[in-house]
């Protein structure tokens, strides 16, 4: 399989992104069983099933996005699966939503 790649850009500083993308592997991993497996304060390798699909993937925050790279599930849900990361990290690296409003939205 190929790999498929995703940028989200940001204008949080770098910690609160953290703070932020550390409440959606929590998600993801109480409602699909991922694990996650940080690396430094710069991002953090997954790991798991999602949906009967296999996921190795990783990401990197930087300063101005967070971008990263995991399995192609393949042809027929490669636009799904693209769609789904832009929109979970768009989401929780909204400015004009606060740290525990975006906590209230994935519970």
């Amino acid at each position: 399989m190929g790999t498929l790649k995703f940028e989200v850009p940001h204008n949080l500083p770098k910690d609160e992104v953290k703070k932020r993308v550390e409440l959606l592997l929590q998600y993801w991993g109480s409602k699909y069983g991922v694990k996650s497996d940080w690396q430094g304060d710069e991002g953090a390798k997954l790991a798991g099933k999602v949906m009967g699909i296999n996921l190795d993937a990783g990401f990197t925050i930087t300063d101005k996005a967070v971008s990263g790279e995991g399995t192609d599930p393949g042809m027929l849900l490669r636009s799904q699966a693209k769609t789904y990361l832009q929109k979970k990290f768009s989401s929780v690296l909204d400015p004009s939503v606060s740290l525990d409003q975006v906590k209230s939205k994935l519970d």
